[in-house]
């Protein structure tokens, strides 16, 4: 069928997830929370009207229009692994220990239909030169790209997999944009170097959201302190380097997630305290099945490691 369910997943708990090279041990834990989704089929369809928090999706509302499942895989992959950068930088900076960051080129979420890279590029390769030029932003690219004339052929050095190839691809005018193109949806990929070493696996799990749980679980095992005091902590909100951090899609899942997993606290995005903000949403949820749980607002990790040392 043409639409996507949505369910609560679960809490998972980080530190079998997250490893930070001679971290300390921590006696509570923190939980990324997940939601479930895959395609509906008439059984599940006509479930989701007879269980709560189960949602339903047109299938245009989770994918772009013209963009494949392949495609929507590879770009909550990509999300993830950005989701981890951000959430190293943001714990280093916390823990005030310096890190390196290295540009690695400009990666490819998916390619436009009837535009010339749909033939040549695959989602997930990653462009590192542009006729033998090293890349050093995605603005670099896209600069070149936008000042040759239509028609002329560039010669890309791109990375798929573990294999280094060279392609050519002549640019086009995008009738979306009326602009010299080759057609990507692209981003910048970035990795950070940092001592002690990191290493998260995240596995099969997509998108941005765990961001500030895996700040927090890498921060605890920086610090002597163990900032759980024994609690079971969930939480989610996407993290940028700063530290601040973003609104995420399904709270009122995430939030019957963590209380059937037992959580004791559960972090939700304020977003600045705006009405409708993923915390408001995460307080209803919380009052309406009933949880003994406590859903604390967030803007920043440094909220949350504010409400964290205030805990007994």
């Amino acid at each position: 069928m043409p639409y996507y369910i949505s369910k609560p997943g679960m809490a998972k708990e980080l530190e079998p997830i997250v490893q930070v090279e001679n971290g300390y041990p921590s006696e509570g834990s923190f939980e990324l929370t997940t939601i479930q989704m895959g395609k509906a089929n008439i059984y599940t369809y006509v479930l989701a009207d007879w269980l709560d928090y189960w949602s339903v999706y047109k299938e245009e509302e989770v994918k772009r229009s013209d963009e494949t499942d392949e495609e929507y895989n590879v770009r909550q992959m990509y999300l993830m692994e950005g989701s981890k950068s951000n959430a190293i930088m943001s714990a280093f900076r916390e823990a005030e220990i310096s890190y390196e960051t290295n540009y690695e080129g400009v990666y490819v979420l998916s390619t436009l239909e009837d535009m010339p890279a749909y033939e040549v590029l695959q989602a997930g390769d990653r462009i590192v030169k542009v006729n033998g030029d090293k890349l050093t932003s995605s603005d670099q690219l896209m600069t070149y790209i936008q000042e040759q004339k239509e028609g002329s052929s560039i010669l890309l050095e791109v990375v798929r997999g573990e294999e280094t190839i060279e392609t050519s691809v002549k640019t086009k005018m995008n009738p979306e944009n009326n602009k010299i193109g080759i057609g990507i949806i692209l981003v910048d990929d970035i990795s950070v170097e940092t001592d002690p070493k990191v290493k998260i696996d995240s596995s099969t799990i997509g998108g941005p959201s765990a961001g500030l749980m895996f700040s927090l679980e890498i921060y605890n095992q920086l610090v002597k302190e163990d900032i759980t005091k024994g609690h079971m902590i969930a939480g989610t909100g996407t993290i940028d380097e700063q530290g601040n951090v973003g609104a995420i899609g399904g709270i009122d899942q995430k939030v019957v997630a963590a209380s059937e997993s037992g959580a004791d606290i559960f972090f939700a995005p304020n977003e600045n305290g705006a009405d409708d903000s993923n915390y408001s949403v995460a307080l209803e949820t919380a009052e309406d099945i009933g949880t003994s749980m406590k859903v604390v607002p967030v803007d920043t990790m440094e909220d949350a490691l504010n409400y964290l040392k205030s805990l007994q």
